[in-house]
């Protein structure tokens, strides 16, 4: 047996071969970029062409992000996620500090309607909410699997991630954006239930968040008029309920095949930012039934893939750490969709690759690549367990050494999904 392939099953040569990525994720994701792409020119075009003068400017901004995006996916794709355990507090602190940048007069940005939510440098904006997702989502990861111990304990299982969540959430809110908080309160939720936190107490800490999420929409005028015009838009059809209400004028008009790439009519200053929120809205004009179908499909395999990839993670943090980001994906996702269908009350979250956002789109295509990376390590780790020569320069054991209880730890995680 040669050195090379000795070294090779110990892991020596980190590698990565493209037959190691999930190629069924990789492909989708590529798929839903381009067709975002498409979507940000054609619901952009006019806007762009009225306000700056080019048609092209939404499209090219987003099209260098998409090309940042795919840079940031290459190299989380090979960088091993377990550095992330040694990584969680400095980017996660990190976050925190642009948020209170952001808040800083002459440091951040006022758009979308006064909140102030960018980081502008120059002709570069950067939205540093986008950025917590991630980061608190690794924090979250490597936390609770650092106190699986003791997880079922009030004051070590939920008590230290309530905290460090709730300042990074209360930073958001002071922006403020209400519907970033409200995704982070549930991915928050989500990865303490998916951890084994004693349910009692999550039911408890469930029952007093929902008034507080509550009165916090109160404070805001708007808000509760965007709760109004949820519960009944044709109440007041053309300043509350007048987004929702074009935009079912919008998948109306869309029929089974569409008007056509480009030829949809709800754009043409009916919607309003029809290239950021309702997207979808215009996707469903254009391409129909038929490519809402195929959008939601390539949404669902995203997920459920992602879902597949977290599950079959070699330890538990990789679990939690894929089951967050692709769960936070498809939160947003879902939100999106049903804002725009009407389902939901007017929230302003993007819809993932498909709706304008440089910054959503570059930290979307960075949780794929960490997710690509958790798939080929378990593979890695698989061809490692099986080659005959590792077994017999190290033997088995030595495999699983590196990755503490991990006989113990990857049933547990299976049993607690």
């Amino acid at each position: 047996m040669t050195r090379e392939r000795i070294n090779m099953a110990a892991g020596g040569d980190r590698k990565r071969t493209p037959a190691e990525y999930d190629r069924v994720l990789l492909v989708v994701t590529l798929l839903l970029l381009g067709l975002g792409l498409l979507m940000v020119f054609s619901s952009s075009a006019i806007l762009a062409g009225y306000r700056f003068g080019n048609p092209w400017y939404y499209f090219r901004r987003q099209a260098a992000s998409a090309v940042i995006g795919l840079g940031l996916m290459a190299i989380a794709a090979r960088v091993p996620y377990r550095a992330y355990r040694y990584l969680a507090y400095p980017i996660l602190g990190g976050s925190a500090l642009l948020l209170l940048l952001v808040l800083v007069p002459g440091v951040g940005g006022a758009m979308g309607g006064g909140a102030t939510r960018w980081l502008v440098i120059g002709p570069i904006r950067f939205q540093p909410s986008e950025l917590a997702k991630i980061s608190l989502v690794i924090y979250l990861a490597y936390s609770l699997d650092k106190k699986q111990a003791n997880i079922k304990s009030f004051s070590i299982g939920i008590l230290p991630h309530l905290i460090i969540a709730g300042i990074v959430l209360a930073l958001i809110m002071l922006e403020p954006d209400y519907g970033t908080t409200v995704t982070l309160g549930a991915i928050l939720f989500m990865m303490m239930f998916l951890a084994g936190v004693n349910l009692k107490h999550l039911f408890y800490l469930l029952g007093a968040a929902i008034p507080i999420f509550y009165l916090l929409m109160r404070t805001a005028e708007y808000r509760v008029r965007r709760l109004t015009a949820f519960l009944d838009p044709w109440q007041d059809p053309a300043a509350g309920g007048f987004q929702i209400i074009q935009s079912w004028i919008a998948f109306h008009s869309g029929g089974w095949f569409g008007q056509g790439l480009g030829a949809g009519q709800q754009k043409l200053f009916y919607l309003p930012e029809a290239h950021t929120d309702f997207a979808f809205s215009v996707l469903g004009e254009e391409l129909g039934l038929i490519g809402v179908l195929v959008t939601l499909a390539l949404y669902l395999t995203l997920i459920l893939r992602g879902i597949r990839i977290a599950r079959s993670a070699a330890d538990l943090f990789g679990c939690l750490l894929g089951l967050g980001l692709i769960g936070g994906i498809g939160l947003q996702t879902i939100i999106n969709i049903g804002v725009v269908l009407g389902m939901l009350p007017t929230k302003g979250l993007v819809l993932p690759f498909i709706s304008y956002g440089g910054t959503s789109l570059m930290v979307t295509m960075t949780a794929i690549g960490i997710l690509l990376n958790i798939g080929a390590s378990r593979k890695r780790l698989r061809r490692r367990v099986t080659d005959p020569a590792w077994q017999r320069v190290e033997g088995r054991r030595q495999v699983l050494g590196p990755l503490p209880g991990f006989a113990a730890v990857v049933p547990r995680a299976r049993r607690t999904l």
